[in-house]
């Protein structure tokens, strides 16, 4: 009884390894028609032909992958073959097939390991679909439309490099991007930094996920890049890759003023002049002027885009002063503070006028016949100099000339100095001093003056006056009544 269980034992363990073996060989295909996947209409079926039917037959399609065990390269397959190249390459006898896709009875079918056993070579269309750095070889045989894998293999791509460099035209220590993430299929990039002379001066490793580097260059000149990528198997891509910038060179500013030193000059235009400056790759469009005090503070700014980069400045004050000029190329650039451009110089103001009266006098007298005093009309004329002692505050004049009645004899000629301290408040003033006077009757005396005046500026800049006055003249030791004055001028500093 145990022999028998045995012997059934083995009968069936060796009709399942028969079985298995049989299903594991290859099968052998002799002949092509009788399971077609499409219908296809007529003898020589054009590549044109079978896209439109697959389109036709996707859902059928997708249902074959999917059995076949490769879902994930439908979509791939569908969207490839609108524009792939169908190739008129037959399937020569014993040629394998990974698998293939058949109908029968109405259903989508797969068969396996497949041998084309046929007696001639099997006429029929080569695809090939791209996914995932593989190339996927399928066949379809001509006569039935069905489409089969013939191969796998795989497939690195070389590596393309791209480099770009951002911008090509920058200014000393502006930020240079070198970006390299348009290379294609690489493991690694690096890249290389050339000055102009040719010497390399940096190098940089990249790679897909950190495709980009930044520098500077503290340098004016033409820096040149070169970019290097390799694939997966260490090939070096061959297509060109390189890029450079340039290094603007700033411009050259050169600043000169009308006056250094500026004495007498407030009230008085200074010029300010950038003229001069320059910019040996470009042009310089613009000029910035900045005044600053003996403090450093900046009190004035000019900004001119205009030549001859000029700028005329009115002092006020005096003090000294601090004018620096930038100049701006057309890339922006600006140029280094030198003492080319930047001047300190002492502005101060006129204190020293010469100075001019005129206008009618009365001066006192004796009457003709002795009885009493009079007083004869006439004008004055005198010159003389004027200092600030504190300006717009304190000042001294000394004038001197001549007073001349409009009556004769016994009236004469009489001759006027005299010495003021005044007093200025806005566009008043008020002066006293000493003055002296000669006699303009025979009668009367030469002697000294007590001498007051006030006034109003008619006009004032800082290099001109021009006042309205009033003047008493009072003796010294000598009889008032006929030997005091009273005059209206018009005086003028210059």
């Amino acid at each position: 009884m145990n022999q028998k269980k045995l012997f059934l034992f083995l009968v069936i363990a060796l009709l399942v390894v028969l079985t298995a073996t049989s299903f594991a060989e290859t099968k052998k295909l002799k002949r092509i028609g009788l399971y077609t996947f499409v219908q296809v209409k007529g003898q020589v079926p054009t590549p044109e032909v079978m896209k439109m039917l697959f389109d036709r037959y996707a859902d059928d399609i997708r249902s074959g992958f999917e059995q076949a065990g490769y879902a994930e390269l439908y979509q791939p397959f569908m969207d490839q073959l609108k524009t792939a190249e169908f190739k008129d390459e037959p399937i020569a006898v014993g040629d394998k097939l990974m698998w293939m896709l058949f109908k029968s009875q109405g259903k989508v079918k797969v068969a396996e390991d497949i041998e084309w056993a046929g007696k001639s070579p099997l006429p029929a269309f080569s695809v090939q679909v791209k996914k995932d750095w593989k190339i996927y070889d399928f066949v379809i045989p001509k006569p039935c439309g069905n489409i089969a894998l013939r191969s796998i293999t795989q497939a690195i791509p070389p590596a393309t490099c791209s480099l770009v460099v951002v911008p090509e035209r920058a200014n000393i220590n502006d930020p240079i991007t070198i970006d390299m993430s348009g290379t294609q299929n690489a493991k690694s990039m690096t890249v290389e930094v050339y000055d102009a002379q040719g010497q390399k001066i940096a190098t940089q490793a990249l790679t897909p996920d950190s495709p980009k580097w930044q520098t500077k260059f503290d340098k004016p000149g033409e820096y040149s890049f070169r970019g290097a990528a390799v694939n997966m198997e260490g090939i070096a891509a061959t297509n060109p890759c390189v890029g450079k910038t340039y290094i603007n060179i700033p411009p050259i500013c050169k600043l000169w003023t009308s006056c250094l030193p500026c004495e007498d000059y407030v009230g008085r235009p200074i010029t300010f002049d950038a003229s001069g400056s320059t910019d040996p790759d470009g042009q310089v469009v613009k000029v910035v002027f900045e005044l600053l005090d003996s403090s450093g503070k900046v009190i004035d700014t000019c900004v001119t885009t205009r030549k001859p980069f000029v700028w005329e400045k009115v002092f006020t004050k005096a003090g000294t002063y601090t004018i620096s000029a930038t100049a701006y190329d057309n890339d922006g650039a600006k140029s280094a503070s030198t003492d080319q451009n930047r001047l300190t110089f002492e502005v101060t103001q006129k204190k020293f006028f010469w100075q001019a009266a005129v206008g009618p006098m009365l001066s006192a007298g004796y009457k003709s016949d002795l009885s009493g005093s009079t007083y004869v009309l006439g004008a004055f004329l005198r010159g003389g100099m004027f200092y600030w002692v504190d300006p717009d505050k304190w000042s001294f004049t000394l004038t001197a000339g001549g007073a001349m009645p409009f009556k004769g004899s016994p009236w004469d000629f009489a001759f006027l100095a005299e010495a003021l301290i005044n007093g200025h408040y806005k566009k008043s003033y008020a002066g006293i001093g000493l003055g002296l006077s000669t006699k303009s009757q025979s009668l009367t005396t030469t002697g000294a003056d007590i001498v007051a005046q006030v006034g109003t500026n008619v006009f004032q800049t800082w290099t001109k006056f021009g006042s309205l006055f009033l003047e008493f003249r009072a003796p010294v030791g000598r009889s008032f009544k006929y030997n005091n004055r009273f005059g209206l001028g018009f005086r003028m500093l210059f």
